[in-house]
């Protein structure tokens, strides 16, 4: 396909998607000190040009799957923002009733499939949907994200091999936000170009800048195409940064205020916001108009999960076993 044009229109829905997810995440770090919040909880604050690109290189039918910074993903590929926030307060209004929480969004319905709570997990999962869409002769391609720290597991190396060898229409993506929990690159590997792995492989690869959304949708682009025309798998390694700890319980004694400050600088939505006020595409009255938007629909969506009820003890049976198979557990 085509290189798609990065119109006015374009940079509007940008910012205003970017400027929604930061603010969703930070209305979630909110309700986590207030305790309706509770266990984990990964802020994706920063990373938002790596999705930004990504959505608009995809196509209908096309999948996603990454790991436990999940929130805003599922809401890109068309989920009701409203019950991913029901499903973060354990809601029964929740993508997953409530039972997933904030690590293992899901929805088969919009082509997202996780949200895995387990350190690499997702990735022969993500050559495993792109192996099913080859199967079926589907001309989709599977976008499947990673931390750096995943790609010292094995199973991405066992991964990239067979993603290879079969050719599977998938792009592997490694969000480097520079630390692996509060571990740097620099001290689990000799090297710090991490897109290198895929020479071993053969793989086609290379480094993005994760923050900048036109960079990461041309890298992204290119390698959809090559996934969709049956050339097989990339390996992305888009450098971006996270401005929140890797969790909740972070104190993110491993790194610097000057450090977190200078890649505030190089934020993605700011970048935007700037070429939006450059090229003059919108006035200041127009700009606010979104800003007031995004605030009412983060109102909107906490207002539905405070409103909705908790998942009955019971439900916790629901789902787990075929109740034709295992009759008993109705009982």
């Amino acid at each position: 396909m085509a290189k798609k044009k990065i119109t006015k229109a374009v940079y509007l829905k940008w910012y205003e998607d970017m400027l929604f997810w930061r603010k969703f995440e930070d209305k979630t770090s909110a309700l986590y000190i207030q305790q309706k919040i509770r266990g984990f909880l990964h802020l994706y604050n920063g990373q938002e040009a790596i999705l930004t690109g990504s959505l608009f290189a995809m196509e209908p039918g096309d999948k996603m799957i990454t790991a436990y910074r999940n929130h805003v993903q599922p809401i890109g590929m068309g989920v009701d923002p409203r019950k991913i926030m029901a499903e973060l307060m354990g809601k029964k209004t929740g993508t997953s009733e409530g039972n997933g929480g904030s690590m293992h969004m899901f929805s088969k319905e919009h082509h997202f499939y996780g949200g895995h709570g387990i350190v690499g997990g997702q990735i022969p999962l993500g050559a495993g949907l792109a192996f099913g869409d080859k199967y079926a002769g589907r001309n989709n391609v599977t976008y499947c994200y990673m931390g750096d720290g995943a790609t010292r597991q094995g199973a991405f190396h066992e991964t990239m091999n067979l993603a290879m060898l079969w050719k599977l229409p998938v792009v592997f993506v490694i969000e480097n936000n520079g630390y692996a929990m509060g571990t740097s690159v620099e001290r689990t590997a000799n090297h710090t170009d991490i897109w290198k792995l895929g020479l071993g492989y053969e793989m086609p690869c290379g480094p993005v800048d994760g923050m900048d959304p036109e960079k990461v949708y041309e890298a992204m682009n290119e390698a959809t195409e090559r996934a969709r025309k049956g050339d097989g798998p990339t390996l992305l390694e888009i450098r971006t940064y996270r401005y929140k700890g890797h969790s909740m319980s972070d104190a993110q004694h491993y790194r610097t205020k000057d450090e977190v400050a200078e890649y505030q600088l190089k934020d993605p939505i700011g970048k935007v916001l700037k070429i939006i006020k450059d090229k003059k595409y919108a006035t200041a009255k127009q700009i606010e108009e979104i800003d007031n938007r995004v605030k009412n629909l983060v109102k909107e969506c906490v207002d539905f999960a405070d409103e909705s009820p908790f998942p009955e003890p019971e439900n916790l049976y629901a789902h787990v076993y075929s109740e034709k198979d295992y009759p008993f557990i109705k009982n």
